[in-house]
């Protein structure tokens, strides 16, 4: 199993925790992965992604350039990267904020208003978590429960208050696309 994915949004849409979250859950879970950030000029409001690889085996390079998955919050990332999906992968959109529809028939195509879906779940930050959990159900590259012990290490202590609503959006995500997380 290999498995490399491009998480791109704009900086505080959780685009660098979402990949921090897969690389530590995959660790738990005694995976080869890397987890390699980049930024645009700003950090909060300006451009950001992640690639992460997670694999049965040691990972070679975290260089993605040809994502299995792509996870796309925004316009910009759209443009960006859902060319460089490979034939047979998967582009995930956040539709609530990208305005304009892949016609690649090449990949699969998840169109998911996380962004809406979170703000009826009373937090808009968390549409990021929504899409992560429609990822986990349709990969199943790592597991839920390693998502959720994975967020007492990516979220600071005074915000361990969270996880519960970030388990919330985990499982709408995964029932948008299959079935329920325990």
């Amino acid at each position: 199993m290999l498995e490399e994915i491009i998480i791109a949004g704009f900086g505080g849409q959780g685009v660098m925790s979402m990949g921090q979250l897969i690389a530590y859950a995959g660790m738990l879970e005694g995976k080869g992965v890397s987890w390699l950030p980049s930024y645009g000029p700003e950090q909060r409001g300006g451009t950001a992604n992640c690639a992460v690889v997670v694999s049965d085996a040691p990972v070679g390079s975290p260089l993605v350039t040809r994502p299995s998955t792509a996870i796309v919050l925004n316009n910009p990332s759209f443009d960006k990267f859902e060319p460089r999906v490979r034939p047979g992968g998967m582009l995930i959109v956040n539709s609530s904020l990208v305005v304009r529809a892949s016609e690649r028939k090449d990949i699969k195509i998840i169109d998911i208003a996380a962004t809406d879906m979170a703000n009826d779940l009373g937090n808009s930050r968390i549409a990021n978590m929504i899409l992560l959990g429609a990822f986990l159900e349709l990969t199943k590259i790592v597991t839920a429960d390693s998502i959720v012990e994975s967020l007492k290490k990516v979220l600071s202590a005074n915000k361990h208050h969270l996880i519960e609503v970030n388990k919330q959006a985990l499982q709408k995500g995964a029932s948008l696309v299959g079935v329920e997380i325990s």
